[in-house]
């Protein structure tokens, strides 16, 4: 798989199933928040490319049902997804703005505020 491939795969991933697993893991996991403001990075036509495809590929590992520590298991579950997005929020620090955050914020705030789907 080539990385221009790899990329496409990863951003149709996170823009197919991202929003669901947010609503899901609210208020379950601190990096909440984070992961919103990386999805807005990686979005933004302005982020260069390689930032780009590290967070849709953390992203994508998040998204994804299975992967190497089950979501579903208490306490553990999301320290596999913390950990590959930790790595990917340092490499994208710079590149993930305040305007980037107030849109992760404001979207938090709108959820909280919603009744259960």
């Amino acid at each position: 798989m080539t990385d221009l491939t790899r990329f496409e795969s990863d951003e149709q991933r996170v823009r197919e199933g991202f929003w669901r697993k947010a609503r899901r893991t609210l208020g379950k996991v601190p990096f909440t928040e984070d992961a919103v403001a990386a999805f807005h990075c990686a979005t933004d036509t302005a982020t260069p490319l390689p930032i780009r495809a590290t967070l849709f590929g953390a992203l994508a590992y998040f998204v994804m049902p299975f992967d190497i520590i089950p979501d579903f298991i208490a306490g553990l579950g999301y320290t596999d997804d913390a950990a590959v997005l930790l790595a990917a929020f340092t490499a994208a620090a710079s590149h993930i703005t305040e305007a980037h955050r107030r849109r992760a914020r404001a979207w938090l705030l709108k959820e909280q505020d919603a009744p259960p789907a």
